[in-house]
């Protein structure tokens, strides 16, 4: 049994295609119980973000279970499984864990450092246990890597300045349009990607931010929070005729703004409009960047801009990488002594019980010995047992967790009846 990570991301994987494998909120409960369903897969945790789409599980067999998650997003897509194949990554056993610390700590992002990947994987974690999908194992996982993410937070610098998506976002709008300081900048969308755009929009010196949303009372209550204003959906068009920016960050299957809609703008406004698309899957027609008057980015721009800034987080990567380093080697270590804790024991249980079976067969040999001597025997046979069983127990510890060690411990079930 592996701990397998298999997926892909905005480095692997065009925008175009990532955004047909991303799986919106109200499907995640039928992906994870689908993929928990596989033939080769238990214990399942779905990871999907704007940047990626993630599944982690135990595989009975790494290539049934890459066969199986491969086939599941094909599915889910609406792609030939080849087609998913060429942009997929596999990690397994101790490097699927090495890459779930990473992307926990920031490491994997499109911003590296940024902080809502964190809240994402707890997210995932905790759906995951509400769909019956996680155990102990894939539980205890997660919880290291949630610690692993905190400590490259406050023991490196790697999560100043720029660190999430959000705030790349709007730090993107105010370079295109020479500041955000007075500008009026609508936001659609209410959930922790909005929260973070109108949080940044504040810093920015933003004057007036407009919220729309599908729900009119989460709207609202963005909105008041950061002293905004919230524009039903109904009246999207004539709020964006008088607004500098638009950020859209909904969740979304399907297009909110087509082409159509954005040029119709063009002739209702006095100056070009800015619009910052960091949905996915995206929430206006990427065809809307070859309208005159319409600047559209999305988060392949978000992915070059961050890049331009990248000098200054460089140096702390390092740090965070010998963060991850030692937690994978104490995860390991925690997870070695957990696996073969029970069959040492019995291991050592067998051995002792023989050792006194033994002794009391010879008890009458041993009779004429005064209290000292017989001791001496007692402890003498103790020492061998021990010495016999030190080689095979560190041996047993050391190749815990991976196949090696699976076939040890299956050897010693056989060679000793355990």
């Amino acid at each position: 049994m592996s701990i397998v990570a298999i997926g892909c991301n905005h480095r692997s994987t065009p925008l175009a295609k990532l955004e047909r494998m991303t799986v919106a909120p109200a499907d995640m409960g039928k992906v994870i119980s689908g993929l928990g369903e596989a033939d080769h897969l238990s214990e399942v945790v779905v990871l999907s973000t704007c940047n990626r789409i993630e599944v982690y599980a135990f595989a009975e067999r790494f290539h049934g279970g890459y066969q199986d998650v491969r086939e599941f997003l094909a599915r889910h897509a609406g792609l030939a499984p080849e087609d998913v194949a060429d942009h997929l990554y596999a990690h397994h056993d101790a490097e699927a864990v090495r890459h779930l610390f990473e992307v926990a700590a920031g490491l994997d992002s499109a911003v590296v450092g940024e902080h809502e990947i964190l809240g994402q994987i707890r997210d995932a974690w905790e759906r995951a246990r509400e769909e019956g999908t996680v155990g102990s194992s894939l539980g205890g996982l997660f919880r290291h890597a949630v610690e692993t993410g905190k400590r490259a937070r406050s023991e490196t610098s790697i999560g100043r300045g720029i660190a999430s998506v959000s705030q790349a976002a709007v730090a993107l709008a105010d370079n295109r349009i020479g500041g955000l300081a007075g500008s009026t900048v609508l936001v659609i969308g209410a959930g922790d990607m909005a929260e973070g755009t109108v949080k940044s929009l504040a810093k920015a010196g933003a004057g007036d931010v407009l919220v729309a949303n599908r729900t009119w009372e989460r709207a609202v209550a963005l909105a008041d929070a950061c002293a905004g204003v919230p524009v039903p959906l109904a009246e999207l068009s004539a709020a964006l005729e008088r607004v500098d920016v638009l950020v859209t960050t909904t969740g979304a299957q399907d297009l909110i703004l087509e082409a159509a809609d954005v040029d119709g703008l063009v002739d209702q406004r006095e100056s070009p409009l800015v619009i910052v698309d960091i949905a996915v899957p995206r929430d206006v027609d990427p065809t809307a960047r070859q309208i005159a008057g319409i600047t559209l980015l999305d988060m392949d721009d978000i992915g070059a801009f961050i890049d331009e800034g990248l000098d200054s987080r460089n140096s702390e990567v390092e740090s965070v990488r010998a963060i991850v380093d030692g937690e994978v080697s104490r995860y390991q270590s925690m997870v070695s002594a957990r696996e073969v804790a029970p069959l040492i024991a019995e291991l050592r249980g067998s051995a002792d019980a023989i050792r006194v079976v033994e002794l009391e067969r010879y008890a009458a040999k041993l009779a004429a010995l005064d209290p000292a001597e017989r001791e001496a025997v007692v402890a003498l046979t103790k020492g061998i047992v021990n010495t016999l069983l030190h080689e095979p127990t560190v041996r047993l510890k050391d190749a815990a967790g991976r196949a090696r060690g699976d076939r040890l411990a299956e050897s010693l079930r056989d060679l000793f009846d355990l």
